[in-house]
């Protein structure tokens, strides 16, 4: 399903291509991209919404800014079940052997890891998926050609007993490929396209910078194949059909490495894409490079906050610490509530009038958000933990003594920046930068002291007694609260992170100006 809510048929400046973001979805990714948009308003941006299903999403979680000229959307699984029950292959679709048997040679080329073919097997993977290219989705779905690739890609790879299992799990991880082509093909033209991420959208990016030769910036503010691992190890979706005599302990199912093969393959043909490749601090960029990233085309760019504006709130807070600890973020599995709570249920022993809340929407998976609910009903917390759903920030942070973060995986996280802005210490779990911005990185930082305490993931005691150290010693919580305030001020201010990326702009600009014997739309800044 696709919709076309705002039209810029002339083209814009900025593409964003954002799976499962802004503006449909809140959290700090979105609040990323809200940012930027209204930090150029010099400039006409796109909007390429990529979900799962329609029904999976609400109503727009932000307001369009006004340099926001084009939005569209698309949700690939939707027509899934179109496609279940057209199974059958039509009699006499013979498909284009020559081009089935280059995209099974792509595939083998994937597997062989850092190949030198890939890239152009996938640049003839484009033209062939594209709209009017030699293998059309009817093709993939009902070809005999491809029948024919895809039970002998079984019979040669594939550990796992259950040929259906893999006739579907093939079609459902390949169609939304097809989709993307199309998208691709029908885009309004854009001077440079933007992708907040690897995975689906920037698959998409990869497609477009091949078909259009126009660049591709990459910023990951988490690494896409890493998160997608962490689901992919949870979900119990996929199928394992070995029975207890064929499977092996130390080894993932055969479906799991199949959808984590797709996932890191999509990622790294993206980052053959794109230039320049951000990440938001060094181990990620790191990461990126490991995961395929040429070396060269990487660069750390940090977030930032509005300092301006979240400063004046250090007035509004009490003399002492509230005996509040805020868990702001979406009520999902990877923030990891359950062991918010049950770290609650502990300070709660040791100090009865403490308060737990939990600000952020409940409704991306509310089978989660119900089982929460009833741990804090098991635990006895309903007096001192409140799930508050979306808060305004400024009218949040001078009412709490402390934010905690309980993720199992994150980035650089906004909301410890706009805690630090505003006077607020931290408690969080060792994840991404989190370390960093609590403790500094290299001497200079690491001398403006501890703005909180970082602790082990899903370890609720020690979560608990980091959180009761600084809200029982006064002294503690203000070193915490100045060393927080010292750092963001002097390393995540907006206004560096606005200044490098107007940077990387103008160096797209610039390369897409040269390519094009100057600017087609007349747009933006040069």
């Amino acid at each position: 399903m696709s919709e076309v809510v705002r039209r810029a048929p002339e083209g814009v400046d900025v593409a964003l291509l954002l799976e499962g973001t802004f503006p449909y979805v809140a959290g700090g990714v979105s609040s990323w991209v809200n940012q930027i948009i209204r930090a150029f308003p010099d400039l006409r941006f796109g909007v390429v919404f990529i979900g799962s299903r329609h029904g999976d999403y609400g109503d727009m979680r932000y307001a369009l800014p006004d340099n926001v000229v084009h939005l569209e959307t698309h949700y690939l699984h939707d027509d899934l079940g179109t496609v279940a029950t057209a199974h059958e292959r039509k009699r006499g679709l013979k498909g284009d052997a020559g081009a089935f048997a280059q995209m099974a040679a792509l595939h083998d080329a994937f597997r062989r890891g850092a190949d030198p073919d890939v890239l152009s097997l996938f640049g003839e993977a484009c033209r062939d998926i594209a709209p009017g290219g030699r293998i059309d989705l009817e093709a993939f779905l009902r070809s005999e050609a491809s029948w024919e690739v895809v039970t002998d890609r079984y019979r040669t790879y594939c550990s796992d007993p259950s040929f259906v299992d893999y006739f579907w799990t093939v079609r459902i991880m390949h169609q939304p490929l097809w989709q993307l082509a199309r998208i691709a093909h029908t885009l309004v033209p854009a001077r440079v396209y933007h992708s907040v991420s690897t995975g689906y959208a920037g698959f998409l990016g990869a497609l477009l910078a091949q078909s259009t030769g126009r660049p591709l910036v990459l910023s990951e503010h988490g690494i896409y194949t890493k998160e997608r691992k962490i689901d992919l190890y949870q979900n119990e979706w996929i199928r394992d059909n070995r029975n207890v005599f064929q499977k092996d302990a130390s080894e993932l199912s055969y479906f799991r490495q199949l959808w984590i093969r797709f996932f890191e393959w999509l990622g790294r043909l993206t980052y053959a894409a794109a230039d320049p490749i951000v990440a938001l601090y060094e181990t990620n960029r790191l990461r990126q490079v490991a995961d395929g990233a040429d070396a060269a085309r990487t660069r750390n760019i940090p977030n930032g906050v509005n300092i301006g504006r979240l400063a004046p709130l250090r007035a509004q807070r009490p003399a002492d610490a509230p005996p509040v600890l805020c868990l702001i973020g979406r009520v999902v599995p990877i923030k990891d509530i359950k062991t918010f709570v049950r770290a609650m249920r502990r300070v709660v022993n040791r100090m009865p009038e403490a308060q737990g809340w939990i600000a952020g929407p409940a409704d991306e998976d509310p089978a989660y958000a119900e089982e929460c609910r009833n741990l804090v009903d098991s635990l006895g917390l309903t007096d001192n933990v409140r799930f508050l759903g979306m808060q305004k920030i400024d009218e949040l942070m001078p009412k709490i003594g402390l934010v905690v973060l309980s993720s199992i995986s994150e980035a650089l996280p906004l909301v410890l920046l706009e805690g630090f802005a505003a006077g607020v210490p931290a408690v969080a779990t060792d994840v991404g930068s989190c370390r960093q911005l609590m403790y500094g990185l290299g001497a200079e930082d690491e001398a403006l002291g501890a703005a909180g305490r970082v602790v082990g993931i899903a370890d609720p005691q020690s979560l608990a007694d980091a959180a009761l150290e600084l809200l029982n010693d006064g002294a503690a919580w203000q070193a915490a609260q100045q060393a927080g305030i010292a750092r963001v001020e002097r390393y995540y201010a907006d206004t560096l992170m606005f200044d490098r990326y107007r940077e990387v702009y103008a160096g797209a600009f610039e390369h897409d100006t040269r390519r094009a014997g100057g600017c087609p739309f007349g747009h933006g800044a040069r």
